[in-house]
């Protein structure tokens, strides 16, 4: 990993991708996300300060665990001044994340555990189906791999007729 003198307050973007080991197309991408800032030289070439480096390994860290960049864009918008963030600020907003990544985590193992069955299943709506219908909301009024609310013998047209009209057909959200 190469060195940046301490005397050297900016950096280019070359310079902040090899020490920082994101691609310079990452970084552009950060900086349009509002996560680092540039100023521009008289030739238009950018200038990231030092602090660059600390706030790109901040964002790669939460993006490797699972953290949106919209989330992570709102806790570096919170620090004051727009400063580094610190061992502390990662502490309080890895404890605020914990609950979100619990939440993930269960739901991983969820699919994990259930998702031989689903495959096998062909329609994803067998009536224990946790993946397209969790907790089995729709399974307790009808099956099937489209929703269709059902009709009367008196409602259906006879074939030669157009049909009669009726209410759209419901989905359940997920199902196929």
């Amino acid at each position: 990993m190469p060195q940046i003198p301490q005397t050297l307050h900016e950096l280019t973007v070359g310079q902040l991708s090899a020490r920082s080991g994101a691609a310079v197309s990452a970084l552009h991408f950060y900086e349009a996300k509002g996560l680092i800032s540039s100023r521009r030289t008289s030739g238009n070439q950018r200038r990231y300060s030092r602090d660059a480096l600390r706030r790109v390994a901040f964002v790669r860290a939460a993006q490797r665990v699972g953290i949106p960049l919209a989330t992570i864009r709102e806790a570096l918008a919170e620090l004051p001044e727009e400063r580094t963030p610190n061992r502390d600020d990662w502490a309080r907003l890895s404890h605020a994340w914990r609950s979100e990544l619990d939440d993930r985590i269960k739901q991983l193992g969820r699919l994990r555990d259930h998702l031989t069955d689903c495959i096998g299943c062909g329609c994803l709506s067998l009536e224990t189906c946790v993946l397209s219908n969790p907790d089995d909301i729709s399974g307790e009024k009808i099956s099937g791999s489209r929703l269709m609310p059902e009709r009367k013998a008196s409602d259906r047209a006879p074939a030669d007729r157009a049909p009669a009209k009726r209410e759209p057909a419901e989905s359940a959200e997920g199902c196929c």
